[in-house]
C-alpha cells in the first residue's frame, strides 16, 4: 500500500471490501455499542488483553476505515477523527499540555483557533505566546522550560504567509518537543509535513478533505517523527513505556476524545470516506482556479491587493512553490477601497455564496473581519492578516470562466 500513488490511496486504503459479504462500499456500523458473547471476552477488551469495539464514543469500525485512510494518504502511524476540526486541535493540544504549560504559536491563525486558545487554553492555565509566523528566531527565542509543543498552520488564514517548516522543525527536535501543524489549507495533496519534521499533522475534515460542504469532522495523525518516550509531557512518556509509538494517538482516544465525547459519528466518517475517493481530483481544479481567478483580480483595476501565493510577486511564492507541490490552494483574499465597498461586492455575486466555511465544491465569500473576527481586537485580527476592507474567497470547482464572470459583475457593481 505504501507503493501505491496519492489517488489510489485515497480510494483503495483503510477499507478494501467486507469480508463477509463482499461489498466495497464502506458499511455505516450505525450502532452505540458492540456486544459479545461472554464476560470474559468483553472483560479482555476493556483491559486491552484483546482488540475488539466497545462503544461508539471511544472507536467505531466505520471510523477506524477514514482514520487508517487519512493515515495512509499521510504516510503516518496512525491517526484519531473527531467530531469537528476544533475538537481535534483541542484533543491534540491537551494530550500535550496541562494547566501550568507553554505553547508556542504563530500568530497568523484561523479566527476559531484564536478564540479556542484565548478562551479555554489560556483561561484554564496554559499559558500561549504568538511570534511571527515566518521568523524562525521567534520561535526559538519563546520556548521555554515547560513548553510543550509548537504549533503553526501550514498557511496561514487569512493571512496566508508560509512557515519556514524545516527550521521551526529542527528548533523543535533541539528542545525536544513536537511540531504540530494545521493542514486543512494545504490537505495530504499538496503537502507532505511528515518530509519537512512535522510531528503530528491536523486537519478540519469538514474543509477540502469532505469537498462538498455536507459534513462536520476533524482528523489528527501522528506521523511517527517524534519519540514520545522523550516527550516532556510526564503522562504521556509514561503513555510511550507501554504503548511506544502509537503512546501519542493512544493517550488522545482514552483520556481526551473517550472523557470529553468529541468523537465523529459514523455516517460523518462514511460521508468523509466518500469526499476523500475525490480529493486529488478536486485539489487539482481548486488550485487552478484560484490561480485563475487571483490573476483576474491582480489584474484589475479596483482591487488593491491580491493575497495569493501562487502569483509570482507573492512574497510568499517561492516557498509555497517548496513545500506544496507546485500547486498553492484554493483560498485567496482581495482588498478593495473599504468595509462598504466589500458589503456592495458580496451583496452583488449571483454565483458565490456568502458563508463561514471553505474547502466547499462550490465558490464562497466571506468578511472576515466582521463575521469569523468579530470578537478578536483589531491589532490581534491585523496580525492575522484581516482588516475591515479585506474579502476572503475559497475558489470552488466551478468552471473558471462562470466564477471570473461573476466576481467580474460584482466589482462593477461595488464600484459604482
Amino acid at each position: 500500500m505504501s507503493k501505491w500513488s496519492f489517488d489510489t490511496k485515497a480510494i483503495h486504503s483503510g477499507f478494501n471490501q467486507d469480508s463477509k459479504t463482499g461489498a466495497t462500499s464502506l458499511p455505516i456500523y450505525q450502532t452505540a455499542a458492540f456486544a459479545y458473547n461472554t464476560a470474559e471476552e468483553l472483560a479482555d477488551v476493556f483491559s486491552g488483553r484483546k482488540f475488539g469495539y466497545l462503544y461508539s464514543r471511544i472507536s467505531n469500525p466505520t471510523v477506524t476505515a477514514l482514520e487508517r485512510r487519512v493515515a495512509a494518504l499521510e504516510d503516518g502511524v496512525c491517526a484519531l477523527a473527531c467530531s469537528s476540526g476544533m475538537a481535534a486541535i483541542a484533543t491534540a493540544i491537551y494530550t500535550l499540555a496541562k494547566s501550568g504549560d507553554h505553547i508556542v504559536s504563530s500568530r497568523s491563525l484561523y479566527g476559531g483557533t484564536l478564540q479556542l486558545f484565548s478562551e479555554i487554553f489560556e483561561e484554564n492555565g496554559i499559558e500561549i505566546d504568538y511570534v511571527d509566523t515566518t521568523d524562525s528566531a521567534a520561535y526559538e527565542a519563546a520556548i521555554k522550560g515547560n513548553t510543550r509543543l509548537i504549533f503553526v498552520e501550514s498557511l496561514g488564514n487569512p493571512k496566508l504567509d508560509v512557515p519556514p517548516f524545516e527550521a521551526i522543525a529542527k528548533i523543535a527536535a533541539a528542545h525536544q518537543i513536537p511540531l504540530i501543524v494545521d493542514s486543512t489549507l494545504t490537505t495530504p495533496y499538496l503537502f507532505n509535513p511528515k518530509a519537512w519534521g512535522v510531528a503530528v499533522v491536523i486537519h478540519s475534515a469538514t474543509k477540502y478533505l469532505a469537498g462538498s460542504g455536507h459534513v462536520i469532522g476533524g482528523i489528527l495523525v501522528d506521523l511517527g517523527t517524534f519519540n514520545w518516550k522523550q516527550s516532556k509531557s510526564p503522562a504521556l512518556a509514561e503513555e510511550a513505556k507501554k504503548f511506544g509509538e502509537f503512546a501519542f494517538i493512544a493517550r488522545a482516544r482514552k483520556k481526551i476524545l473517550q472523557n470529553t465525547g468529541s468523537c465523529i459519528a459514523p455516517l460523518s466518517a462514511y460521508l468523509l470516506n466518500l469526499g476523500l475517493e475525490t480529493l486529488g481530483l478536486r485539489m487539482k481544479q481548486h488550485c487552478d482556479n484560484a490561480l485563475a481567478l487571483a490573476t483576474f483580480l491582480d489584474h484589475h483595476p479596483g482591487v488593491k491587493e491580491v493575497g495569493y501565493t501562487g502569483l509570482v510577486s507573492n512574497p510568499h511564492h517561492r516557498d509555497a512553490t517548496r513545500y506544496f507541490n507546485g500547486r498553492y490552494g484554493g483560498l485567496l483574499t482581495f482588498r478593495l477601497d473599504s468595509k462598504e465597498s466589500c458589503y456592495k461586492f458580496i451583496n452583488s455575486l449571483k454565483l458565490a455564496k456568502n458563508l463561514a466555511n471553505l474547502g466547499d465544491s462550490k465558490t464562497l465569500v466571506i468578511h472576515p473581519a466582521s463575521t469569523i473576527y468579530c470578537d478578536i481586537d483589531e491589532k490581534s485580527q491585523q496580525e492575522a492578516g484581516v482588516y475591515c476592507n479585506l474579502i476572503r474567497v475559497s475558489v470552488g470547482i466551478e468552471d473558471p470562466t462562470d466564477i471570473i464572470a461573476d466576481f467580474e459583475q460584482a466589482l462593477k457593481e461595488s464600484l459604482q
